[in-house]
């Protein structure tokens, strides 16, 4: 039976692998990461110990906010970390 010309169909080539390594990441990710984590702690601890006097004194409150921006910063971070 004869071949229909205009239904015939490429020949499926794969595209090439990529030869690229795994991602990582830059040395100071880490100690970041950890850092802002550690601070954003340090920071509430001290704010409930000093009944919001430090370490910012006059913003009462607002310290406990942020100290956990720098604990949502440091969380924010691994979920880039490889």
């Amino acid at each position: 039976m004869p071949e229909s010309k205009s239904r015939k169909k490429a020949t499926y080539t794969p595209p090439p692998a990529k030869s690229t390594g795994p991602k990582v990441n830059a040395p100071w990710f880490l100690p970041v990461m950890l850092g802002l984590m550690i601070l954003g702690l340090i920071w509430i601890v001290v704010t409930y110990l000093t009944q919001s006097q430090y370490p910012i004194p006059g913003i009462d409150q607002w310290n406990l906010l942020i100290g956990f921006g720098f604990i949502v910063a440091g969380f924010a971070m691994t979920t880039r970390w490889r």
